[in-house]
């Protein structure tokens, strides 16, 4: 990946690979990689050139931070790694495990101060390190306004805990806003949202992209491969192949559509003409996506991962490009009915009108 060019999240000077490493799978048993793999993953990315890594403190229970600052310890590597990490979910429950909460302290979680206060220092103990390069509120809880988040993050930035933020899992409103009441009171703004994207889940595009542009925020995949189905391992008559989506997953059966069938039918075609498995051509088509910042690649084994850093290598013609598009468009929803073309002419006295950004 050092031959590939980096780039600044956002508005910020905070420099990323443009793939960034996810580590959901670390210290994961079931489908995820045990310490030993973790290990040889992480090493793998680096080696590559990669400088991102994306962890989470319910990634199995604090397992994925704990193997992550261990490994940057050991290698002396942390000053070469831009370190992400989130909050939010409760300390006694984890979103990936069916079991349900397993503490009944509500204090323990959400977005609010009181939790961000307690989980960012239970993060830079479990990642043995000073600072946090990029702090995720993990998921909007509906409830913490935006205020309090602006105001908590960017007391953590003013102390030196973390340098930069960002939102995940949010309504697009809710992200426009902090990025507005930042910008309005010249404090810290988050630099970026990480919200789930890919060829099979484009609905991202009508509301939380355009509002990311323009609060001057990064758009940050996960799951650009929607769970491992758009490697083409599970087959339309049955989905008895090994992999995530196979057993209990956060995404169910969710991605088993006809019409998710039908765009995994395109891309194994501009797969086959570019010579490349089918992740490959997902992944590129991501990353040149408007907005994109980085997107995050995971990874069971370093073969996969070393699959996942080739996508940087693909180059898709227009003609292959339009194909994806249009076989993965997403139905517009009202924001995506509004000042379309027709509209724009009727407005503007049957004129071509095309915004500066387009």
């Amino acid at each position: 990946m050092s031959h590939h060019n980096h780039r600044t999240l956002g508005r910020s000077g905070l420099v990323v690979s443009p793939l960034a490493l996810g580590t959901m799978t670390f210290g994961q048993p079931r489908w995820g990689a045990d310490a030993a793999a973790s290990q040889a993953i992480l090493g793998a990315y680096l080696a590559a050139g990669g400088t991102f890594i994306d962890t989470a403190d319910v990634y199995s229970g604090g397992e994925s931070e704990r193997l992550v600052g261990q490994f940057l310890r050991e290698s002396g590597l942390r000053d070469r790694v831009v370190l992400a990490t989130k909050y939010g979910f409760n300390a006694g429950s984890s979103p990936l495990e069916s079991g349900g909460p397993g503490n009944a302290n509500p204090l323990a979680g959400g977005s609010g101060t009181r939790n961000l206060r307690r989980a960012v220092d239970a993060s830079l103990a479990r990642l043995g390190t000073d600072y946090i390069d990029l702090y995720w509120m993990h998921v909007w809880d509906g409830v913490t306004p935006a205020e309090e988040v602006v105001e908590a993050m960017g007391n953590l930035v003013r102390q030196g805990k973390i340098l930069h933020y960002g939102l995940s899992d949010m309504p697009a409103w809710f992200a426009a806003r902090v990025a507005a009441l930042a910008e309005a009171r010249g404090v810290p703004a988050p630099v970026a949202i990480q919200v789930e994207y890919s060829l099979v889940a484009r609905g991202v595009e009508e509301e939380h992209v355009p509002a990311a542009i323009a609060g001057g925020m990064a758009v940050v995949p996960w799951s650009p491969l929607a769970g491992g189905f758009l490697t083409g391992k599970y087959e339309r008559d049955s989905t008895d192949a090994e992999g995530r989506l196979a057993g209990a997953n956060p995404f169910g059966d969710s991605k088993f559509t006809e019409r998710n069938w039908d765009v995994l039918d395109v891309l194994r075609g501009v797969a086959a003409e570019c010579g490349v498995p089918p992740a490959q051509v997902a992944l590129a088509w991501t990353l040149h996506r408007p907005g994109i910042g980085a997107t995050i690649v995971g990874a069971r084994t370093p073969e996969q991962l070393e699959g996942g850093l080739r996508s940087l290598d693909v180059a898709l013609s227009a003609p292959q490009i339009e194909r994806l598009n249009a076989a993965s468009a997403p139905t517009p929803g009202f924001t995506g009915g509004l000042a379309g073309p027709g509209l724009r002419r009727a407005l503007f006295g049957g004129q071509e009108v095309t915004g500066w950004a387009a």
